[in-house]
């Protein structure tokens, strides 16, 4: 079995770490639509108060850069303290960015911030310390530190939704590479015929087994054998093209077979990706999170079961695979885990 660090001793060292500082972290999660900020008591993860406001992404970069700014002020306010009572401010973005630097650099879904010193900008507003990373990395290292990883020191952190993005952390630190864009682990490609994936491969772990690929292949079973896919249609409207992953996770909780047989085939493409996870790194634990981890939460055991067949290290199944603690809070709670990491 993977030996687990003591993890009293090590939520009493944070505790030490953090006992002479104010009491709470800020984390702030930016995405393509939303900003969602929160305070973190930094002992235990337990996210006090958390607000959540529209994204400017589209704009100019002072407009973005409002909207972050925006988002922190009303937490503030809703929580009736003022900024001196927040010992840092963990920002948590959609990459490619430089998180020593603190720049956003040119994510896909953030078009307003091209090489933008958003840290730099926010320390300048609150006068306190800014940390920044993107949000897979920082969702990794919260679960390192309060969540479903705590007690180890290796982990690797899956988030599974529109997309797939990882966290890679070993000696409880985020794994960054050489230029911090290390741990893009959902453009591994496990099958270079494969589908083209957006980033321009073919065949990546998120073309196969994300959420828009798993409703487009029950789309295809239903066009194809409607007959088969009754319940499926009727959850859609009797329209294959309405089906969405979220309609495929409830059809397959009502036992529908194409449902089965969609998320059995994306288990086998998430079997030999992790397969080739673990015999590269060989994490002590694995953590699953996003959207579509809801619909795969009851098959975590069966995965990990397997995982042995799909991989050369025949004591992988001592891997445990574990749902995310955090959840849809993960961004928030990652990125005040990101201010302890940076003290």
């Amino acid at each position: 079995m993977r030996r687990k660090t003591n993890g009293v001793a090590r939520r009493r060292s944070v505790a030490r770490n953090t006992s002479k500082r104010r009491s709470l972290m800020l984390g702030v999660d930016i995405g393509g639509t939303k900003v969602a900020a929160g305070l973190v008591d930094p002992r235990t993860g337990e996210i006090r108060t958390q607000v959540k406001m529209p994204m400017a992404a589209c704009g100019r970069p002072e407009e973005g850069l409002s909207a972050v700014q925006a988002a922190i002020d009303r937490l503030l306010r809703d929580a009736a303290i003022g900024i001196r009572d927040v010992q840092g401010i963990g920002l948590c973005a959609p990459g490619p960015l430089d998180p020593w630097r603190g720049v956003v650099l040119n994510p896909p879904n953030v078009p307003c911030w091209r090489d933008f010193p958003l840290a730099a900008q926010i320390s300048k507003r609150y006068g306190r310390t800014v940390a920044l990373d993107n949000d897979a990395n920082a969702a990794a290292l919260a679960e390192t530190f309060w969540g479903s990883g705590r007690g180890y020191r290796n982990a690797f952190y899956a988030t599974i939704g529109t997309g797939i993005g990882t966290g890679v952390v070993l000696d409880e630190k985020i794994l960054h590479g050489r230029t911090g864009a290390a741990g893009e682990g959902g453009h591994m490609s496990i099958d270079y015929r494969g589908p083209r994936c957006a980033c321009g491969k073919r065949g990546c772990i998120e073309a196969l087994a994300a959420g828009p690929a798993i409703a487009r292949a029950a789309r295809e079973i239903a066009q194809q054998r409607p007959r088969e896919a009754k319940r499926l249609l009727e959850f859609a409207g009797g329209h294959p093209d309405a089906i969405t992953s979220e309609i495929v996770g409830q059809a397959f909780r009502q036992g529908d077979r194409v449902a089965q047989e969609v998320l059995a085939q994306t288990m086998e493409y998430l079997l030999y990706w992790l397969g080739n996870i673990v015999d590269l790194l060989e994490p002590e634990v694995i953590i699953v999170g996003g959207g579509v981890s809801l619909m795969l939460k009851p098959l975590l055991k069966d995965l990990a079961k397997q995982l042995p067949r799909y991989c050369e290290n025949q004591q992988a199944g001592e891997t445990p695979i574990v749902a995310s603690h955090f959840g849809v809070a993960a961004g928030i709670a990652g990125a005040a885990s990101l201010c302890i990491a940076a003290s």
